[in-house]
């Protein structure tokens, strides 16, 4: 009799498995549970200070999902379309729990091999316009997917893809998105205003064993997001993504208790992810991580002529 219900048990677990159903259920659960918690702590939206106050993790990776609910709010965005570019599989995402929310049109681009597979066993793609993208994106095609595939207004665009970052949002369009969410790299600092070069298949793993040269610096992505008429409103309290609004919805006028601290603060992250020369994490923190990477070649975008240049000869 015991091996009868053992037996049973697994069939059971294998039509779950079959059906995608364990998936789901997973999913669903995940979902009502953060969104009840969002529900709590937007009712604070109107009197919160800090951008990570608002932090609620459903299935960002840090709680990015709260921070967007908080922005969308404050800018009485109803629907939000959105692209997003370096998603994974799209179980861990900026815009996955927006998707499930609201179901409105939005595109997702990473070079993740059967992305639509991947993708469409995680979410209901019959409730909404998601566009699926398998491509890795260079300054060569950026402008050319979007225009291909985009034939709605954006209201948030995401990117995150470890590597060129910053020369992907300078051939952008300036106000592409009411909301923009890029990632930086803390471990540069306050004062660079640094990025790496504009390479082709750039992997921030081959591009120095220690992991931590990639993307760009903090300074460098509020300059150009500058220019790109967007100003910054924060980071996540991870200190590695960072969150601006277009000047058509003024910081004084929809974000009137908001305030900001100095760079040094958005940069003081305590993530230790980095590798030795034998790909073994290392748990460099501090200065360490930037002294690891001081040969690493990066582009000084400070003095105009975008020339490769070390890291320990700026400092």
């Amino acid at each position: 009799m015991k091996n009868f219900y053992i037996n049973i048990t697994k069939l059971i677990t294998k039509i779950l498995s079959f059906l995608n159903i364990k998936k789901k259920i997973t999913n669903n659960i995940n979902y009502n549970l953060g969104l009840n918690n969002l529900l709590l702590i937007s009712e604070k939206y109107n009197d919160m200070n800090k951008l990570e106050q608002s932090e609620c993790k459903i299935f960002s990776q840090n709680g990015e999902d709260g921070i967007l609910d908080y922005i969308i709010t404050m800018l009485k965005i109803i629907k939000p379309n959105f692209i997003e570019i370096g998603v994974g599989t799209y179980v861990e995402a900026n815009t996955r729990f927006i998707y499930d929310r609201f179901y409105p049109k939005g595109i997702i681009i990473d070079v993740e091999k059967s992305l639509s597979s991947k993708v469409f066993s995680n979410i209901n793609s019959w409730k909404g316009d998601l566009r699926i993208i398998e491509e890795k994106v260079s300054t060569k095609n950026i402008n050319k997917i979007i225009s291909k595939h985009c034939d709605f207004n954006v209201d948030i665009f995401s990117l995150d893809i470890d590597s060129i970052d910053y020369w992907i949002i300078d051939k952008l369009k300036p106000n592409i998105s009411k909301i923009f969410v890029a990632e930086y790299n803390p471990v540069f600092g306050s004062s660079l205003e640094v990025t790496v070069p504009n390479l082709e298949n750039f992997d921030r793993s081959k591009y120095h064993y220690s992991h931590l040269c990639y993307g760009m610096s903090l300074k460098a992505l509020i300059n150009l997001m500058s220019k790109k008429n967007y100003y910054f409103i924060g980071s996540n309290s991870l200190k590695n993504n960072a969150f601006f609004v277009s000047n058509d919805f003024p910081m004084n006028q929809y974000f009137k208790k908001l305030e900001l601290e100095s760079l040094d603060y958005y940069v003081d992250s305590n993530v230790r992810e980095s590798r030795d020369i034998t790909g073994n994490l290392n748990y460099l923190s501090g200065e360490k991580k930037l002294n690891e990477i001081l040969d690493c070649e990066v582009v000084d975008i400070s003095d105009d002529i975008n020339k490769k240049i070390k890291i320990k000869d700026i400092l």
